[in-house]
């Protein structure tokens, strides 16, 4: 399958959804002569030009299948579609809606027996329709939402499930249901995997009576189109869960699309269902893959996912994994080692955000480019290949010269804001390296994109084995031999205030050139050190350890363009320390039809990599207290505690980093917002209130892009 360039477009503010980056725009320069005017790839011999449909939102990907060039417009966040002309190929479109995965099960050491394992988040339901019909008059827009995947939450509570995933919608008509969480284990009896577009996994069912698997509901075709069950008839829209034993302790598997879940017939987790592969965006991936169960203890082992994550091995540094981001799988399923864990945290994994994908014919043409991999696109002459997700850069034929690329490692998790009066730090940014001109060699070379660090929880122990603290962190993005570590994440109370200090944050993970990603902000209270960040900049920076006599306000992480700011001391005003600030991608990179990142000094797109910002407590009826900004942006104005949450008040983050939490005056708490995806932006930390306390931010996920001469 071969790539081709996109027509240049209006930015998408993403400033306040913390999404993947906007793009989509007014996409008539190809009948007007654009391409040539600009000596885009267009000139090239051997391409016909005609007219497909005219359409903006998303993020754009052109490539060929044969002789046929498709356009593919791209959802992974909230965002509009919207036709404003027809074309030569007639005025349909195929459309790809996946909910968001479910979270696996999780377990409780405070009730017994703990020695079991939970069952694996189910896949968000598929739909895929072909020659879809679109208005004549193209009134209006489409709305698109993506599901986001089941969130990890404090509940474990007796006969529930974790958290499902959320619908994925084009318009109101063509919905796709999110994937159901697996069932928790926690004293009898026991709950059954929630139902969703496919089933959360059951788990150990003493009783040994009917079935606790968790239905599959699936979903049917847009009406006027003709559903796809591809790649085989045993596909499915969504299937059930697996069923938990009444004997053995393994939890059970999420189903996927493609099939259910697998039954648990040992100590060890069972499979998740298969997911189902689609190459709608260009790339060939597989999509809504259930989650694995998690392990029984002593004895059993966590099960691989069905491309969901895998289930908790039930040892130490093998908690369960999330389901893939922007593929709606389900998440592992958690178990319990009392060795590991000494405490009822959470060892199960967050379910994967669904996706909406647009495509149309637009051309045909025999021109291909100089390799594959990634969602391809053209700017300023230069081909340009985005990895939001890890696959396969492969040249075509030979060494490719005078190429630029960049790489983001995944932002830290911000800390946790504890009840009455300590703001937990921000999460550090991930390392930014950027290299060129160099020749890229011609085979073909992986690109792992690292994951965003998960927020801390209210009640997770401060001080954990290095291998699970260190999933708070972000993860490595790795390219071509290089390495841009991860953001370290940010402190937090742990369980009990004031529990055991220091509540210090944590390093970046190693990257190269001799670097590392930004480190995390200490929690608001006590003398610990905040994370260390090295590197030559735009390397890492550490983050802020703020006076020993701060104890509401939580410090920033650090950015890859600067260190962070410290919270405010307890006297008013009050805030929460700003993240370190971003750096701005090189001007090779700043499409505006795609435009990657967040907004920074004068811009609304194109920078990366901002620290993310403490949190900070409110005290009832105090009207003085701040918002701290991510990514070194504007703090705002004060915080009226009787506003709605969020509000006007807000901060407004810059290069990816997310805002800190903060308490409010009707006793609630806000959590730190998400670092951006595909930025490595910190998390921002947790806020406060008297009676409540709030959960960190995650991490945003990393980016690689590379670039080289279209001629």
């Amino acid at each position: 399958m071969g790539y081709l360039g996109r027509r240049i477009g209006k930015s998408q503010d993403t400033a306040t959804d913390n999404g993947s980056g906007g793009g989509g725009g007014l996409l008539d320069l190809w009948s007007n002569g654009y391409f040539q005017r600009q000596g885009n790839i267009y000139n090239a011999p051997g391409v016909l030009l005609q007219n497909g449909l005219t359409a903006t939102g998303g993020v754009i990907s052109d490539y060929t299948d044969g002789p046929a060039v498709y356009r593919a417009h791209i959802f992974t966040s909230l965002g509009e579609f919207e036709i404003t002309a027809g074309g030569d190929f007639g005025d349909t479109v195929d459309i790809l809606a996946i909910g968001g995965g479910g979270a696996g099960g999780r377990v409780s050491t405070t009730n017994s027996p703990w020695t079991t394992g939970a069952g694996g988040g189910g896949a968000g339901a598929v739909r895929y329709s072909t020659s879809v019909a679109t208005p004549g008059s193209f009134p209006a827009p489409y709305t698109i939402q993506v599901g986001g995947g089941g969130a990890i939450t404090a509940s474990n509570t007796p006969s529930s499930f974790s958290s499902a995933g959320t619908p994925s919608y084009f318009g109101t008509p063509f919905t796709a249901p999110g994937g159901g969480g697996g069932a928790n284990r926690a004293n009898t009896p026991i709950g059954p995997g929630g139902p969703g577009g496919s089933g959360g996994g059951g788990a150990y069912n003493p009783t040994g009576s009917g079935s606790n698997k968790g239905p599959g509901t699936g979903a049917t075709g847009h009406p006027g189109g003709t559903d796809i069950a591809s790649p085989s008839p045993s596909h499915g829209w969504g299937n059930p869960g697996g069923d938990g034993s009444p004997s053995q302790y393994g939890g059970a598997g999420g189903g996927g699309a493609a099939a259910a879940g697998t039954d648990s017939s040992s100590n060890s987790g069972a499979a998740g269902g298969n997911g189902v592969t689609y190459t709608i965006t260009g790339t060939s991936t597989v999509y809504a893959g259930g989650g694995g169960g998690g392990a029984g203890f002593p004895g059993g082992s966590g099960a691989s996912g069905g491309t969901g994550g895998a289930g908790d091995g039930g040892d130490l540094g093998s908690p369960g994994t999330n389901g893939t981001t922007s593929t709606g799988s389900g998440g592992g399923g958690g178990a319990c080692n009392p060795v590991v864990d000494g405490g009822p945290f959470p060892s199960n994994g967050q379910g994967g955000s669904g996706i909406v994908v647009v495509r149309y014919q637009i051309g045909e043409l025999t021109a291909e480019t100089k390799a594959t991999g990634g969602a391809v696109s053209y700017y300023n002459n230069k081909t340009i290949h985005t990895f939001t997700s890890s696959g396969t850069f492969t040249s075509k034929g030979g060494d490719i010269t005078d190429c630029e690329y960049l790489l983001i490692g995944g932002g830290g998790g911000g800390g946790a804001g504890h009840i009455n009066g300590v703001g937990g730090g921000g999460g550090g940014a991930g390392q930014f390296l950027a290299f060129g001109p160099v020749t890229i060699p011609a085979p073909a070379k992986p690109v792992v994109i690292g994951g965003g660090g998960t927020g801390w929880e209210i009640g997770a122990p401060a001080s954990l084995p290095a291998p699970l603290f260190q999933l708070k962190g972000g993860e490595p993005t790795t390219f071509n031999g290089q390495v841009a570590g991860g953001g370290g994440a940010g402190g937090t109370s742990g369980a009990g205030y004031p529990g055991s200090p220091p509540y210090s944050g944590f390093d970046g993970r190693p990257g190269t050139p001799g670097g590392s990603g930004s480190g995390g902000g200490k929690d608001g209270f006590d003398n610990g050190p905040a994370g260390a960040g090295s590197g030559s900049p735009p390397g890492g920076n550490p983050g802020s350890d703020g006076p020993s006599s701060t104890s509401n306000a939580g410090h920033g992480g650090g950015g890859a363009g600067g260190a962070s700011s410290s919270g405010s001391t307890p006297g008013d005003p009050q805030y929460g320390g700003s993240g370190g600030a971003g750096v701005p991608l090189p001007a090779t990179f700043l499409d505006p039809a795609q435009a990657f990142g967040g907004a920074g000094p004068g811009v609304s797109f194109g920078w990366v990599a901002g620290g993310g910002a403490g949190g900070v407590h409110a005290p009832p009826n105090s009207h003085v207290n701040r918002q701290g900004a991510g990514g070194a942006g504007p703090t705002g104005s004060p915080v009226n505690p009787n506003a709605s949450s969020p509000n006007g008040a807000d901060a407004t983050p810059w290069a990816g980093g997310g805002n800190g939490g903060y308490g409010r005056g009707d006793n609630t708490a806000r959590p730190g917002d998400n670092g951006m995806m595909s930025t490595g932006g910190g998390g921002g930390g947790g806020g406060t209130a008297v009676p409540a306390g709030a959960y960190g931010g995650q991490g945003g996920s990393g980016l690689v892009l590379i670039a080289y001469p279209s001629s």
